[in-house]
């Protein structure tokens, strides 16, 4: 008797749970908000905003697309010896694959972007174009099928010899809807 209530009871765990929601075809678009921190002598911070997209190459792998503007506040070197290449605004662009461990409602992913940074505004003479590369760590909760929210980290490296401005971090609070499924 207790061998067939155990057997029931696992059944109806198994039977009950959420599916797991990252499925191939699936079309994720959202929007970004958050901040961003450059690691110098004087710390360079920031507020983010921005959006992103991402479709599901397979049940593992999606493209993803994201881009965001960023108002950085100068730190406190002085004026008089403020290096350059210190930009009062960033905006990059990047597109990427990411993997997603996709385990009932929480959906953990890693991912690496390749795509662009502008600097402008602060110290730097004349706007600047920079090519990229990024690490995307983050987690989404899955609330419904087509509604998710998240926190994301974003590593942003340049790929140039651009000694006093060679990273910076984001980190993102992200809203989603999904279609597609």
């Amino acid at each position: 008797m207790k061998h067939a209530a155990a057997g029931a009871l696992c059944t109806a765990v198994l039977l009950g749970a959420p599916p797991a929601a990252a499925v191939e075809r699936e079309h994720h678009a959202g929007v970004d908000v958050g901040g961003m921190v450059e690691s110098n002598e004087s710390p360079d911070v920031g507020a983010s905003f921005g959006g992103h997209y991402a479709y599901g190459l397979t049940d593992q792998f999606n493209l993803m697309g994201e881009a965001a503007w960023t108002f950085v506040a100068q730190g406190t070197t002085a004026p008089s010896v403020t290096p350059p290449h210190r930009p009062s605004g960033i905006w990059n662009a990047d597109v990427g694959v990411s993997y997603v461990l996709d385990v009932l409602e929480w959906v953990p992913y890693a991912g690496i972007l390749i795509g662009a940074d502008g600097l402008s505004g602060g110290s730097v003479r004349r706007e600047t174009l920079l090519p990229d590369a990024v690490i995307a760590l983050g987690i989404d909760y899955r609330f419904t099928r087509t509604f998710a929210v998240g926190v994301g980290v974003r590593e942003h490296m340049f790929l140039t010899a651009l000694q006093s401005y060679p990273s910076f971090t984001q980190v993102l609070i992200r809203g989603e809807y999904t279609w597609g499924w």
